[in-house]
């Protein structure tokens, strides 16, 4: 059975981020945060036990972290067997993409001038770069998804962060149908160029226009994937 201990081993360093006043809610976001980066694969059993220990919290603690996490679905709990990192179906992928589509573009399509979110955007696209000249493909994802990330926050509204936040965590368990992280990830780098430059240049609906075509491609990328990994489960 996969379990979550190697990864657990990091969660140490996170421990600071706690504080004093540790709560469920600072836990879910330590875990989500994970989850959106890659560390906790689809199917992975979380054990209380160890990453209780790496951050220091109460069991009781950690199980209401993962009851919000749940209500997100990003985990699932079986009975008698425990908590597991829920896998996504094709379906989801689908309805993932419809909620991309809807707040991205309407972000993006509203700059008339570099926004005052523009630095955090190139951010991620630096970040990107960084992460293709070291051959990091985990990172190069984790980059695209930030970009994303920071796209979805030039709506200037604190409830769509919130909302993206567990859309890109749930997107993250997504990426893992992807044989070769590189061969998905490098491709879109270029484009996440095109559009900064756009932004750049107060070109929303420019932007939009070639957001709306990354997406698109993306997601039949991802559906294709499902479907070659369906085909290949039924003949093998």
């Amino acid at each position: 059975m996969i379990t979550a201990d190697d990864s657990a081993q990091g969660l140490e360093a996170d421990r600071g981020l706690l504080g004093r006043t540790s709560t469920a809610e600072r836990v879910a976001d330590i875990l989500r945060t994970r989850v959106s980066e890659g560390y906790f694969r689809p199917g992975v059993r979380l054990s209380e036990h160890d990453i209780g220990n790496a951050l220091g919290v109460s069991r009781n603690t950690l199980r209401e972290a993962f009851r919000l996490l749940t209500h997100e679905r990003l985990l699932v709990h079986e009975l008698n067997r425990g908590v597991f990192v829920r896998v996504l179906t094709v379906e989801d992928v689908v309805d993932l993409y419809r909620v991309r589509k809807v707040v991205e573009c309407s972000a993006v399509r509203s700059v008339t001038t570099p926004p005052a979110g523009f630095a955090r955007v190139a951010k991620a696209v630096a970040d990107g770069d960084q992460a293709e000249q070291l051959e990091q493909w985990q990172e190069l994802g984790t980059a695209n998804i930030r970009f994303h990330q920071a796209l979805a926050a030039l709506s200037g509204s604190a409830r769509i962060d919130e909302l993206m936040q567990g859309i890109f965590a749930e997107l993250r368990l997504v990426f893992h149908v992807m044989a070769d992280p590189r061969r998905f990830h490098e491709r879109y780098l270029v484009r996440n160029h095109e559009i900064l430059e756009r932004i750049a240049a107060g070109d929303g609906v420019g932007a939009e226009a070639l957001l709306a075509v990354y997406l698109d491609d993306a997601e039949r990328q991802l559906v294709e994937a499902y479907a070659e990994r369906a085909a290949a489960e039924v003949s093998g």
